[in-house]
């Protein structure tokens, strides 16, 4: 992809590389709701963009009325096939994201109030399906849509440049346009260098090297999107919308320009702020460019007042500030900024402010057990880890006294095999070596009980219709089973003598399964030296027993 030279669509890809970055992290809630003012600053500027497009159209067609410039008319044709082709491109884009947002909202078939979170309130609105993953991944990947995406780009480039190219081309506006040679031939050379300048600065394309960075992906949307959620796949949808402008803004300028229909049109300006980071670590620095909304390179710098926080940043050629600040303290931090311009045609000045929010916070990590605090014998002890200024890639975890196994994105399987203490340790990224102790114990005592009863007294019928002693688990969150070794059971008949006998296992069987047989009204049985095994146990642990009168 070649780099483009319009100063705005530098920004935009400074701001798109931002949100590649920023996916690769595990980042927190505010973090990511930073996509969600990314998105916003890229709408705001295709508004913007638009409205000084439609400025300059109206100023050209009022142009090509005139008599004196019939000839020129062609061009107005030509604006109005780019124009058109960038706005089918948008649509089709934005139809994407009309219906990302309802199946991951209400699924009502329509992008409306039903797919918000607070639609009524402006400052609470938020998408309701914002973090889903599977929507994006089904859709854009499996279902073909983001294959389509990639065609459609490819094929809005090429109608952008085939467009322009016609217009340029034939032979009749060949000498109105300037595009003559001294013979009297048409000159292809300029043409297609007019051409070449509005492919470098058309940066609506697919990556060309997306396969070298992932080699184990099958397609360019199986890259873009797997796995991504809804929050951040808008920013990146919106951006392919910016380029189309950009490029739509570059050919109608273009075209204008021939028939000296170049004008700076003035709407309404706001100062962008695109951030290297929205989140960073105490003691590192925030940097950040500042530059236009809208930006046009007929603007000289000495035209533009970029100020942060009332102090005033010197604007380069290409209509940016840059500001760096070195952060000491955590916590939100907000930036207040002003964009004064002045007119070189008019020298109409306006000037619009905004603020911008970024969170500065520290390096940690946290690991917890997703069941209980502590680490059981004999099962998988699901774990999590999360971590804050720290990338997943950078991230280590391993473990002292336990087998540990990864099970997904920050989750972890520990298996451990004697009691005491383990520790889990969580290091990388600027992070030093951080233990977190869990205690080792084994599963709790089981309860013995014959059916759903513990003691007491049990009728004759439901008594003899009993298969043995089963051991409960009671209030423990693993999926873990016990058996019963093996018991006494001991009969003494109503003014008789007792009768005891041994079971093995928890099926009454043999004598035992006899004399249960026996039982009588008056009767008393009782289950004693029970016992019971659980996972990890290397032999039977002596549980409680029981006693039951036959009534």
């Amino acid at each position: 992809m070649s780099i483009p030279k319009e100063p705005r669509q530098l920004m935009i890809n400074l701001m798109y590389l931002v949100l590649t970055a920023l996916l690769a992290l595990n980042v927190s809630a505010e973090v990511m709701n930073a996509f969600k003012t990314i998105d916003d600053s890229l709408v705001k500027t295709n508004k913007t963009t638009d409205k000084a497009l439609d400025g300059q159209q109206k100023s050209l067609d009022a142009l090509l009325a005139e008599e004196a410039k019939k000839d020129f008319r062609p061009l107005g044709d030509g604006v109005r096939e780019i124009r058109a082709a960038s706005k089918e491109f948008t649509d089709y884009v934005e139809s994407i994201k009309d219906k990302l947002i309802d199946e991951a909202g209400d699924q009502n078939g329509s992008h409306d109030d039903g797919d918000y979170l607070y639609p009524d309130n402006p400052i609470k609105k938020i998408i309701k399906g914002k973090k889903n993953k599977d929507v994006t991944t089904r859709m854009l990947v499996n279902e073909g849509m983001g294959d389509e995406l990639e065609q459609r780009v490819a094929s809005a480039k090429q109608k952008f440049l085939d467009t322009y190219r016609a217009i340029l081309s034939k032979p009749e506006n060949a000498k109105t346009f300037g595009f003559r040679t001294k013979s009297g031939k048409v000159d292809t050379e300029a043409i297609n260098a007019k051409i070449n300048a509005l492919e470098n600065n058309m940066a609506l394309s697919i990556e060309e090297n997306w396969q070298e960075a992932a080699p184990d992906k099958t397609s360019w949307a199986d890259y873009r999107f797997r796995q991504m959620p809804l929050i951040s796949v808008l920013p990146l949808l919106t951006k392919m919308q910016t380029d189309s402008k950009n490029a739509e803004a570059f050919a109608v300028g273009e075209l204008a320009s021939l028939v000296g229909g170049k004008e700076i049109v003035f709407n309404k300006f706001f100062p962008v702020i695109n951030a290297r980071k929205a989140y960073v670590i105490k003691g590192e620095k925030f940097e950040a460019d500042i530059s236009l909304g809208a930006y046009s390179s007929d603007i000289p710098p000495e035209n533009i007042k970029l100020t942060v926080d009332g102090a005033r940043k010197s604007v380069g050629k290409d209509g940016v500030a840059k500001y760096s600040v070195t952060t000491n303290s955590t916590g939100k931090k907000r930036i207040k900024l002003s964009a004064t311009v002045t007119n070189p045609l008019t020298g109409e000045v306006s000037t619009s402010t905004q603020d911008f929010e970024y969170e500065v916070g520290v390096r940690s990590a946290n690991v917890s057990a997703d069941k209980m605090n502590v680490f059981y014998i004999g099962v998988n002890n699901p774990i999590s880890v999360t971590a804050a200024g720290i990338s997943s890639n950078d991230l280590k975890v391993n473990c002292s006294g336990c087998n540990l196994k990864p099970n997904g994105a920050g989750k972890y399987i520990a298996t451990v095999s004697k009691p005491g203490e383990v520790k889990v340790n969580v290091s990388g990224g600027g992070l030093p070596n951080t233990p977190y102790t869990f205690r080792v114990k084994r599963i709790p005592d089981p309860v013995a009980r014959l059916g759903k009863s513990e003691d007491g007294s049990m009728g004759n019928g439901t008594f003899k219709a009993q298969p043995g002693i089963i051991p409960w688990l009671d209030n423990f969150d693993f999926d873990a089973k016990c058996k019963i070794d093996g018991f006494n059971v001991t009969r003494v008949p109503k003014r008789q003598d007792a009768i005891q006998k041994t079971n093995r296992g928890g099926t009454f069987s043999g004598e035992v399964k006899r004399i249960i047989g026996l039982a009588k009204p008056g009767d008393v049985y009782y289950f004693e030296n029970i016992k019971a095994r659980c996972p990890g146990d290397a032999a039977g642990r002596k549980i409680n027993s029981l006693v039951f009168k036959i009534k």
